[in-house]
């Protein structure tokens, strides 16, 4: 037996394991029923898996191997595949309150009128004050953003915002979330297994970002980027335009391809075609690190300088509830003005 043709059943073997994985996954997370109707759907699915392993086995052993296995794999296969492709995203289910609304925008001139801004007052992750706003703004007026990370299971995941600031002192945030079914909970490996649809929030910072700060203690990250106006308006209307797009066509949310960094980094392409791609978009813990290296943060500081003055997490939980949030956050945030502290 040549080495060539033990090389070959390896990669055949490691084939058929990555697809009896990635089958198992996807019956996991859309099959409907209890957890062990799911487990018995999953081990109905390996066994043509488990046979076809045999075969090829056999044939490394220079033993006589069975065709069934191999055939009722595809065949089983080709089933799953035409399954998968027909899961469709749909803005027609019971969802999470802070993701129930869509947001609605109409863009004149300079002017912006978005329905659907989310203000909810939290009080803990459970206890809440629903509160849907339309709200009015003016690009002309739009002087500001800041991205904002979130961590909440170790430094190499976050969730990433971008907050934009006008010169009245308001401030809008956007993010993409997966829009969560009430009862629902994130699971970042059924990301991968369209799980979840996608949705744009745009919201105030008490809501979206003192949330994190203080309902959930996640800990959170400010650093103020160096935009001129004109790739401000860019990118706040880069926004508005895939919220558009995702209210008119639903979609699934992807862990690795369709997530709350890539979307910063495809409206930063608008402005820099160039930019490269990075391991940092999926790790994106260090997101903050890849935009420092293409200068786009505060000039004249290292990035851990940067890191340190943009923790915000212990100014945001010593805010009252008079106290103006997002003027507390981010003081001494290098790049912000005492005008915006005033």
């Amino acid at each position: 037996m040549s080495l060539l043709f033990i090389v070959l059943l390896i990669l055949l073997a490691c084939l058929v394991l990555g697809l009896a994985a990635w089958g198992g996954f996807a019956l996991w997370y859309q099959c409907p029923g209890p957890r062990w109707a799911r487990l018995l759907v999953m081990t109905a699915w390996s066994l043509p898996a488990l046979a076809t392993l045999a075969s090829l086995g056999a044939l490394a052993g220079a033993g006589g191997a069975s065709a069934w296995g191999p055939l009722a794999f595809v065949l089983a296969l080709v089933v799953l595949l035409c399954w998968w492709r027909g899961i469709r995203a749909s803005h027609d289910r019971v969802w999470a309150d802070d993701v129930a609304c869509m947001l609605v925008s109409q863009v004149t001139g300079d002017r912006v009128r978005l329905d659907n801004v989310r203000n909810f007052e939290w009080r803990s992750e459970t206890d809440y004050d629903v509160r849907w706003e339309s709200r009015d703004y003016d690009l002309s007026q739009l002087v500001s953003a800041d991205l904002l990370l979130s961590y909440w299971m170790g430094p190499a995941i976050a969730h990433t915002l971008v907050s934009f600031g006008f010169t009245d002192g308001r401030r809008l945030v956007f993010s993409l979330e997966i829009r969560r079914e009430r009862g629902e909970s994130f699971s970042a490996l059924g990301g991968f297994f369209r799980k979840f649809e996608t949705v744009i929030v745009a919201a105030d910072e008490r809501d979206i970002v003192r949330t994190r700060t203080n309902a959930r203690g996640e800990d959170v990250y400010l650093y103020r980027l160096q935009l001129r106006p004109d790739q401000l308006r860019k990118v706040f209307l880069g926004y508005l335009e895939r919220a558009a797009q995702v209210r008119a066509t639903p979609r699934f949310y992807n862990t690795l391809t369709s997530n709350c960094t890539t979307i910063v980094f495809e409206l930063a392409r608008r402005l820099s075609p160039t930019l490269p791609l990075d391991y940092r978009l999926l790790l994106s813990g260090y997101f903050a690190r890849y935009v420092y290296d293409h200068g786009v943060m505060t000039p004249g500081y290292r990035f851990e300088q940067l890191r340190e003055a943009g923790r915000i997490t212990g100014r945001a939980l010593q805010s009252g509830p008079g106290d103006d949030y997002s003027k507390v956050i981010r003081r001494g945030v290098p790049g912000v003005g005492e005008d915006e502290l005033r």
